[in-house]
């Protein structure tokens, strides 16, 4: 019997300490260590707000920047449906949810909310009615938001035309459809704290710390969840899956992170969704840069990027760094029985724009050599930009890849993709039409 008491106790000693890790975990500013304050003690440039050349713009323009910040509209707004009337569906391991209508309608969105409603929201997660918000809605990271940031995004969402539209009902498996229980992970990873600048870093790294943190939430695609769906600081922006997408490591680490990069590329990957040698964004990381990162100014980009420097390096061993050589300019040459499937569909769809050494005879942005995708090798992104296309708006005008999820099955798919990795990359793929099927049924629509 006492062996039977001795065993109950370590079992429940190891639960107690899996629960601890979990619950207990680091912050997303934890690993920069020094001394914080709240706001209003801080001494240098104040980190929140608009830049310098909107501190005397009307409320609603604030707004505006700072919703362009927030991306609201990339979770808010399905394409070619109206800005912020929500609808967009997030897939998720246990069902399905919608964004909410955050425009200014009574009925469908929030023009019903007052201030305090919506610092509420924002916040704390929780609805008017007391309705509690999953965690898709980054509120976790938006806590750290000012409440006179919050408000003046109210107000740009309030000075836009009402779209009455109903949100679709969220299929949610049981008991991830009981709203209620988000009360209990909101006790536990949800600190209800504004943000607090660290008085051992400049005054740049906090505006790009609140930038990157309290508004841009990167960490909600760039760092793992741990196993009650809440970010896992312990890999900060080491890398995860995002929409069915991966978000690439983007700690210091200089094989699989962004430590080699300069920060002149830093500045225009962000700033404009390409950098020279480093590749192309598309997907999620596309759509931040579209609807939020271009439309910063050229100093917060840069507060960013000083910001990101500070990230403690995490290497992923399943990346390798990236082929900068050209592949060959002959279509025939490193072609073996096995790729002919995948070489033919290059030649017939994809070579014309992005050439056969890797580097485009026509847009810089279709250049693979060195882009990271191309040198994954699951080859998640290669495959899901072949589905899906790519819709991106570059500095020059609008760019489009064609959609080739409806032409092509996915045996072709995963054999195109295969290809492409293979010949522009350091190491092959060798995705499955299985997997092509999986990675379909997780994209949000």
């Amino acid at each position: 019997m006492r062996w039977v008491w001795l065993t109950v106790l370590i079992l429940a000693i190891v639960g107690l300490g899996a629960v601890g890790w979990i619950v207990f975990g680091p912050g997303p500013l934890s690993f920069a260590g020094g001394s914080t304050v709240a706001l209003g003690d801080y001494k240098g440039a104040a980190p929140a707000g608009v830049p310098t050349s909107l501190a005397s713009a009307s409320l609603v323009t604030r707004g505006e920047y700072l919703a362009e910040a927030a991306d609201c509209a990339a979770c808010h707004t399905v394409p070619g449906r109206p800005r912020f009337a929500g609808g967009l569906a997030f897939k998720l391991p246990f069902g399905t949810i919608y964004s909410p209508n955050i425009t200014a309608d009574k009925e469908t969105g929030i023009g019903g909310w007052s201030d305090a409603d919506f610092l509420k929201a924002i916040h704390l997660g929780v609805a008017p009615d007391g309705t509690r918000l999953y965690p898709a809605f980054p509120y976790a990271a938006y806590t750290m938001m000012t409440d006179d940031d919050a408000l003046a995004i109210k107000a740009y969402l309030f000075s836009l035309p009402a779209i009455h539209a109903k949100t679709p009902d969220d299929a949610l498996a049981f008991p991830f459809n009981q709203r209620w229980l988000m009360s209990f992970w909101d006790l536990f990873f949800n600190p209800d704290a504004r943000f607090r600048p660290n008085t051992a870093q400049s005054a740049e790294w906090n505006r790009g710390a609140y930038l990157a943190e309290a508004m841009g939430h990167c960490g909600d695609c760039h760092t793992p969840r741990n196993l009650m769906f809440a970010l896992d600081d312990r890999g900060k922006f080491k890398g995860a899956i995002a929409a069915g997408w991966t978000a690439y490591n983007i700690t210091q680490d200089k094989v699989s992170g962004i430590g080699g990069w300069s920060d002149e590329s830093l500045v225009q990957y962000l700033g404009t969704g390409h950098a020279a040698g480093y590749g192309t964004a598309s997907g999620p990381m596309g759509e931040q840069v579209d609807n939020s990162l271009s439309h910063l100014a050229p100093d917060d980009i840069k507060a960013i990027v000083v910001y990101l420097r500070t990230i403690p390096p995490i290497a992923d061993p399943a990346l390798p760094a990236p082929r900068r050589a050209p592949a060959p300019a002959s279509a025939e040459e490193g072609v073996g029985q096995s790729d002919a499937r995948g070489a033919a569909l290059f030649a017939g769809a994809c070579a014309s724009c992005h050439g056969w050494t890797g580097k485009s005879p026509i847009l810089s942005v279709a250049t693979f050599t060195g882009a990271r995708a191309v040198n994954d090798p699951s080859a998640r992104n290669v495959a899901q930009a072949i589905v899906w296309g790519v819709s991106r708006q570059t500095p020059s005008g609008p760019v489009t890849m064609p959609a080739f999820g409806s032409a092509y099955s996915n045996v072709e798919i995963a054999a195109l993709a295969n290809y492409v990795t293979k010949r522009f990359g350091s190491a092959p793929s060798a995705i499955t039409a299985e997997q092509v099927a999986l990675l379909r049924g997780q994209v949000s629509q």
